[in-house]
């Protein structure tokens, strides 16, 4: 449950999805810096451990994808900067665009949610409003440029 709540922030009352988030931004941090094909690696490692911390937290929980479970919101913050400049304007950008994704969750996010089960809906939805995050972020550096 540690895990799963990242440090039992995930036990904070109000938007324990943002303190999550928050949590995110060293490990982004430290992907930034790190060689592209190890950053891949450690992300995918990552992913894979969050599904299986969540799936157990559930059960634990005995809820439905419940708001405490917080380690799928690091996840996908992860994949939302994932190989972008680590930057304030980045980081800020990513982090509003992410839980923009993750809050409202529109096509095909809610699909993936629906369509799984278990640890891997609870951090899939959350990896693919990451990859929808880092689709719009990519279109800002192009267009910024």
């Amino acid at each position: 449950m540690f895990l799963a709540t990242g440090c039992f922030i995930g036990n904070i009352p109000f938007a324990p999805g943002t303190f999550g988030t928050i949590l995110g931004l060293p490990l982004c941090f430290f992907l930034a810096g790190t060689n592209f094909s190890v950053a891949v690696f450690l992300t995918v490692i990552f992913i894979v451990f969050a599904i299986f911390i969540a799936h157990h937290a559930e059960k634990i929980l005995k809820k439905t994808d419940s708001g405490r479970i917080v380690i799928d919101e690091i996840a996908g913050l992860m994949v939302a900067l994932f190989d972008l400049p680590f930057n304030a304007v980045y980081v800020l950008t990513g982090f509003v665009i992410f839980r923009f994704f993750d809050i409202l969750k529109p096509f095909p996010i809610r699909l993936i949610e629906r369509k799984l089960s278990g640890g891997t809906a609870i951090v899939m939805d959350d990896v693919a409003a990451g990859i929808c995050s880092n689709l719009v972020l990519r279109i800002i550096l192009y267009l910024s440029q």
